[in-house]
Protein backbone atom coordinates (compact mmCIF):
# COMPACT_ATOMS: atom_id res chain seq x y z
CA UNK A 1 0.00 0.00 0.00
CA UNK A 2 1.55 3.32 -1.19
CA UNK A 3 0.40 6.42 -0.38
CA UNK A 4 1.67 10.67 -1.29
CA UNK A 5 0.48 12.35 1.68
CA UNK A 6 0.01 16.90 1.35
CA UNK A 7 -0.02 18.74 3.75
CA UNK A 8 -2.69 21.23 2.85
CA UNK A 9 -4.48 24.98 3.25
CA UNK A 10 -7.58 22.85 1.71
CA UNK A 11 -8.37 20.18 -1.06
CA UNK A 12 -11.23 19.12 -3.26
CA UNK A 13 -12.31 16.81 -5.57
CA UNK A 14 -14.45 17.77 -8.36
CA UNK A 15 -16.52 15.12 -10.04
CA UNK A 16 -18.52 15.82 -13.69
CA UNK A 17 -18.18 19.35 -12.37
CA UNK A 18 -19.76 19.28 -8.88
CA UNK A 19 -17.65 19.42 -5.51
CA UNK A 20 -17.81 15.52 -4.63
CA UNK A 21 -15.87 16.20 -0.86
CA UNK A 22 -13.49 19.37 0.35
CA UNK A 23 -11.43 19.76 3.81
CA UNK A 24 -10.13 22.66 5.07
CA UNK A 25 -6.67 22.41 6.75
CA UNK A 26 -5.53 19.08 6.64
CA UNK A 27 -3.61 16.20 4.74
CA UNK A 28 -4.77 14.93 1.29
CA UNK A 29 -4.22 11.47 0.95
CA UNK A 30 -3.60 9.51 -2.24
CA UNK A 31 -3.59 5.87 -1.96
CA UNK A 32 -2.41 3.11 -3.92
CA UNK A 33 -3.26 -0.05 -3.69
CA UNK A 34 -1.00 -3.46 -5.10
CA UNK A 35 -2.31 -7.09 -5.25
CA UNK A 36 -0.77 -8.13 -2.05
CA UNK A 37 -2.08 -5.94 0.56
CA UNK A 38 -3.61 -6.71 3.27
CA UNK A 39 -5.65 -5.66 7.13
CA UNK A 40 -1.76 -5.32 8.04
CA UNK A 41 -0.98 -2.75 5.58
CA UNK A 42 -4.18 -0.89 6.83
CA UNK A 43 -2.84 -0.72 10.33
CA UNK A 44 0.57 0.14 9.75
CA UNK A 45 -0.41 3.14 7.56
CA UNK A 46 -3.40 4.40 9.16
CA UNK A 47 -1.63 4.79 12.17
CA UNK A 48 1.36 6.36 11.07
CA UNK A 49 -0.53 8.31 9.17
CA UNK A 50 -2.70 9.17 12.62
CA UNK A 51 0.74 10.22 14.59
CA UNK A 52 3.21 11.63 11.50
CA UNK A 53 4.29 15.11 13.00
CA UNK A 54 4.16 17.41 10.01
CA UNK A 55 2.15 20.94 10.84
CA UNK A 56 4.28 23.33 12.93
CA UNK A 57 3.95 24.22 16.67
CA UNK A 58 4.01 27.95 18.05
CA UNK A 59 7.88 27.80 17.22
CA UNK A 60 7.52 26.58 13.84
CA UNK A 61 8.72 23.06 14.61
CA UNK A 62 6.76 20.37 12.85
CA UNK A 63 5.77 18.59 15.42
CA UNK A 64 2.09 18.64 15.23
CA UNK A 65 0.33 15.48 13.97
CA UNK A 66 -3.46 15.75 12.31
CA UNK A 67 -5.06 15.42 15.41
CA UNK A 68 -3.09 18.01 17.57
CA UNK A 69 -3.76 20.93 14.68
CA UNK A 70 -7.83 19.81 14.44
CA UNK A 71 -7.40 19.11 10.61
CA UNK A 72 -9.07 17.25 8.12
CA UNK A 73 -8.59 14.01 5.76
CA UNK A 74 -9.05 13.42 2.11
CA UNK A 75 -8.45 9.79 0.84
CA UNK A 76 -8.19 9.82 -2.65
CA UNK A 77 -7.63 6.39 -4.63
CA UNK A 78 -4.67 6.49 -7.07
CA UNK A 79 -4.16 2.81 -8.59
CA UNK A 80 -1.34 4.68 -10.91
CA UNK A 81 1.11 5.04 -7.74
CA UNK A 82 1.82 1.38 -8.17
CA UNK A 83 3.05 2.29 -11.89
CA UNK A 84 5.89 0.87 -13.09
CA UNK A 85 8.43 1.99 -15.59
CA UNK A 86 11.01 -0.01 -15.99
CA UNK A 87 10.43 -1.13 -19.62
CA UNK A 88 9.45 1.30 -22.91
CA UNK A 89 7.62 4.61 -22.20
CA UNK A 90 4.22 3.23 -21.27
CA UNK A 91 3.41 3.06 -17.90
CA UNK A 92 2.21 -0.96 -16.40
CA UNK A 93 -0.08 -0.97 -13.91
CA UNK A 94 0.07 -4.68 -13.30
CA UNK A 95 0.74 -4.48 -10.08
CA UNK A 96 -2.33 -2.32 -8.78
CA UNK A 97 -5.12 -4.43 -7.35
CA UNK A 98 -8.37 -4.74 -9.26
CA UNK A 99 -11.11 -3.26 -8.25
CA UNK A 100 -12.88 -6.44 -6.23
CA UNK A 101 -10.04 -6.48 -4.33
CA UNK A 102 -9.24 -2.59 -3.93
CA UNK A 103 -12.58 -1.15 -3.01
CA UNK A 104 -12.84 -3.34 -0.16
CA UNK A 105 -9.06 -2.47 1.10
CA UNK A 106 -10.07 0.59 0.48
CA UNK A 107 -12.91 1.03 2.10
CA UNK A 108 -10.85 -0.49 5.27
CA UNK A 109 -8.44 1.93 4.94
CA UNK A 110 -11.10 4.99 5.82
CA UNK A 111 -12.74 3.64 8.77
CA UNK A 112 -9.37 2.48 10.89
CA UNK A 113 -7.98 6.15 10.01
CA UNK A 114 -11.55 7.57 11.29
CA UNK A 115 -10.49 5.14 14.15
CA UNK A 116 -7.14 6.63 14.62
CA UNK A 117 -7.64 10.05 13.90
CA UNK A 118 -11.04 10.21 15.67
CA UNK A 119 -11.64 12.50 12.87
CA UNK A 120 -14.49 12.02 9.67
CA UNK A 121 -12.73 11.68 6.79
CA UNK A 122 -13.98 12.89 3.41
CA UNK A 123 -13.27 10.52 0.35
CA UNK A 124 -12.46 10.72 -3.49
CA UNK A 125 -15.29 8.42 -5.41
CA UNK A 126 -13.29 5.32 -5.84
CA UNK A 127 -12.88 4.49 -9.94
CA UNK A 128 -14.76 7.89 -10.71
CA UNK A 129 -12.49 10.57 -13.15
CA UNK A 130 -11.91 12.86 -10.74
CA UNK A 131 -10.59 16.47 -10.37
CA UNK A 132 -8.50 17.00 -7.17
CA UNK A 133 -7.29 20.42 -6.40
CA UNK A 134 -5.00 21.74 -3.29
CA UNK A 135 -2.93 24.45 -2.17
CA UNK A 136 -0.06 22.50 -0.69
CA UNK A 137 0.97 23.85 2.95
CA UNK A 138 4.57 24.42 2.65
CA UNK A 139 4.81 22.53 0.73
CA UNK A 140 5.06 19.70 2.55
CA UNK A 141 5.04 16.37 0.82
CA UNK A 142 5.37 12.57 2.30
CA UNK A 143 5.98 9.30 0.02
CA UNK A 144 5.18 5.84 2.34
CA UNK A 145 5.35 2.60 1.20
CA UNK A 146 3.93 -0.11 3.90
CA UNK A 147 6.32 -3.03 2.27
CA UNK A 148 9.31 -0.45 2.96
CA UNK A 149 8.96 0.28 6.70
CA UNK A 150 12.52 -0.21 7.57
Amino acid sequence: MRVLIQRVKKASVTIEGEIFSEINQGLLILLGIETEDSQEDIDWLAGKIARLRIFSDENDAMNLSVQDVGGDCLVVSQFTLHASTKKGNRPSFINAAKPETAIPLYEKFVLQLENETNRNIKTGNFGAMMDVALINDGPVTIWMDSKKRE
